[in-house]
């Protein structure tokens, strides 16, 4: 039987919410590594930052409706909500994914 962390229900989040998560460049990362990776704990994913500033993002993005999180013994992956989202604001993450990132110089 799998343990997942407490995740709010998506009925009670309004999109504010969700695009609050999304606002930060590493969460939006966080959320773009996801949807390629399928799910990953915060020490596998490959970003410039800390593993605790990663797994702060990704304690956000779970309170803010994007992510799931498992407990896999010490670990902890995370996963996006896709389908829930997708129910919830149809095309909203489709659309954020979709998005061209800004150009880095």
């Amino acid at each position: 039987m799998e343990t997942w962390l407490a995740q709010p229900d998506l009925d009670e989040i309004d999109v504010g919410t969700v695009l609050s998560a999304l606002a930060d460049p590493t969460r939006l990362q966080i959320v773009r590594l996801l949807d390629v990776l399928g799910e990953s704990t915060c020490t596998a994913l490959d970003l410039p930052v800390k593993v605790s500033t990663v797994s702060h993002h990704v304690n956000i993005l779970r309170h803010g409706g994007l992510v799931s999180t498992r407990l896999d013994g010490n670990a902890r992956p995370s996963r996006l909500r896709r389908e829930e989202l997708e129910r919830r604001f149809p095309g909203l993450l489709t659309s954020v994914l979709s998005a061209t990132p800004p150009r880095t110089t």
